[in-house]
C-alpha cells in the first residue's frame, strides 16, 4: 500500500488539500455574492444589474469549479493506483488535462455543466429568483 512518504501518496495528499481549498473558497465566494447582492439592492442599483452581476458570479464560480472538478478525477486516479499498490507516474495532473483539453466549445460545456450542479447553483438561483420578483414588485 502507497504511504504518504511515497510520490503517490504524496500527490494525492497535495490535491486533497487544494481540493478542499477550492471548497472553501466556493464557499467564501457564495457568501460574497449573497452580501454583495444585498449591497447593491441596499444603494437602489436597479435589480436588473444586480442580476447581471450576480449572474456572472455564479458562472465565475462554475469556471472555479471546473479547476476543482479536474483535481477530483486525478485524486481518482490516484486513488486507484493507491488501491492496487501498481507503480504509476505521480505528478501527471496537467499532463494528463492537457493530453484530454477540449476545445472552446468543450470548455464552454465544462463550465456550464458545473455552474448547474445544485451544489453549486444555490445560492444563485434563488437570488436570480428574488431579483426578477424585486424587479417585477417595483
Amino acid at each position: 500500500m502507497t504511504n504518504a512518504n511515497e510520490p503517490l501518496g504524496q500527490e494525492w495528499m497535495t490535491l486533497q488539500n487544494n481540493h478542499e481549498h477550492y471548497e472553501r473558497g466556493a464557499l467564501q465566494l457564495k457568501l460574497v455574492t449573497v452580501v454583495f447582492a444585498f449591497a447593491l439592492l441596499a444603494v437602489n442599483l436597479p435589480a436588473l444589474i444586480v442580476a447581471v452581476v450576480v449572474a456572472a458570479l455564479w458562472l465565475q464560480e462554475g469556471i472555479y469549479r471546473t479547476s476543482q472538478s479536474r483535481l477530483g478525477q486525478r485524486l481518482m486516479v490516484l486513488e486507484g493506483l493507491i488501491k492496487t499498490n501498481e507503480s504509476g507516474l505521480p505528478y501527471q495532473l496537467h499532463t494528463q488535462w492537457q493530453a484530454a483539453r477540449p476545445g472552446v466549445g468543450g470548455l464552454l460545456r465544462e463550465y456550464l455543466g458545473n455552474a448547474m450542479r445544485p451544489t453549486v447553483a444555490y445560492p444563485y438561483v434563488v437570488l436570480l429568483l428574488g431579483l426578477l420578483v424585486h424587479y417585477l414588485v417595483r
